[in-house]
């Protein structure tokens, strides 16, 4: 008997509605602020790189190895 994908993601949905899961506030530490300060500035300022072409870097390295 084959399940669809509707029904999967309905039960999915239905386990998580019914989840007693409450959210947490977790308070970070000075240098995780400074760390994602320094990520939006990152991202502010394009210092971005896509995840082929640091796989190809990575690839690079290793290979110097």
């Amino acid at each position: 008997m084959a399940t669809s994908n509707s029904d999967y993601l309905k039960a999915f949905e239905k386990i998580i509605d019914s989840s007693n899961i409450q959210e947490a506030s977790i308070a970070l530490t000075e240098e995780q602020k400074i760390m994602l300060a320094m990520s939006d500035e990152d991202i502010q300022t394009g210092m971005l790189i896509d995840q082929d072409s640091l796989n190809k870097q990575e690839v690079g390295w290793l290979n110097e190895k």
